[in-house]
């Protein structure tokens, strides 16, 4: 077990899943809208500077980034407004039981392009995936808002898993680094625009928190660790031990979220808890590997 990569990989999805809590604290002063831009564009800035520093030798101008820009915008563009639109709808932890999801997404995706096929032990996972998700984000009849929270971040999650696959398609030849920076311009980009707008028209989304050294705080654990650092981080550990193990780590973000929560004074909520391990077993048993022939191609 290359012990290395999993440290790293762990570490990469508590950071991410720091966010979360942080994004939950902004909120109750910033707009969706003002804040998810703002904190694409610390990102950004975080991405460029890991790029002068770890890979000196990339020139920017002659990196791809109108490609970049729009695979980022509508792929983790739309995708990250939806996913702070979802939690604003819940809250933390069903957003990162959405986000958890990806993996599921992704697979699908390989079997809707790359002609694979679906074995009767994926199908399984996506009932585990969806009835524990259920569980984890409190859907009970007569309470549509949060089932339809909990909808609008596994459709977040969908159009992130486009994003990422069509990334690694576009770009075979850029180092991760560079494939994250130049789709994070589009992240930041595509949110510009409406952020402006909506500062125009004085629109409830675009209200700008006080910069006072709590939201400063909140804004580093949003956007440097829950973004920047753990994005980073996570192209490391998917280098060191492969897409998959590293997906697992992945999974855990709902834990991680519960157990920040916890410290932070909230109630442990055990359906929430089981909702996130059965979640967690849907998609584990999802991605383990079929035992078949060598020339099929099954999930």
């Amino acid at each position: 077990m290359n012990i290395r990569g999993n440290i790293i990989g762990a570490t990469a999805i508590f950071f991410f899943a720091s966010g979360f809590p942080a994004a939950d604290q902004l909120l109750q002063t910033w707009g969706i809208i003002t804040l998810i831009t703002l904190r694409n564009l610390l990102a950004l800035i975080v991405m460029i500077f890991l790029l002068f520093l770890l890979e000196p030798s990339t020139v920017l101008q002659k990196l791809p980034w109108i490609k970049g820009f729009w695979i980022g915008g509508m792929g983790f563009g739309v995708g990250s407004l939806l996913l702070l639109i979802a939690q604003a709808m819940t809250d933390a932890t069903t957003a990162a039981l959405a986000a958890a999801a990806m993996p599921l997404f992704g697979v699908g995706l390989e079997v809707a392009l790359d002609g694979r096929r679906i074995s009767s032990r994926f199908l399984l996972a996506v009932v585990l995936v969806l009835f524990g998700g259920a569980l984890a984000a409190g859907v009970i009849p007569g309470e549509s808002s949060i089932g339809a929270g909990f909808a609008l971040g596994l459709f977040a999650s969908g159009i992130f898993a486009w994003g990422s696959r069509k990334t690694v398609k576009s770009f075979p030849a850029l180092s991760p680094l560079a494939r994250t920076t130049i789709t994070t311009s589009g992240m930041f980009g595509f949110m510009a625009v409406p952020c402006l707008a909506a500062l125009f028209f004085e629109h409830a989304w675009s209200t700008v928190g006080l910069l006072d050294i709590s939201n400063v705080g909140l804004l580093f654990v949003y956007a440097f660790l829950g973004l920047g650092l753990s994005q980073f981080l996570w192209i490391k550990a998917v280098e060191d031990i492969g897409i998959a193990i590293a997906s697992f780590h992945l999974n855990a973000a709902p834990f991680y979220v519960m157990i920040i929560v916890f410290v932070l004074g909230s109630e442990w909520n055990w359906m929430q808890a089981l909702g996130a391990a059965i979640l967690t077993v849907g998609t584990l048993l999802a991605q383990r590997p079929e035992k078949r022939p060598s020339h099929e191609n099954v999930l």
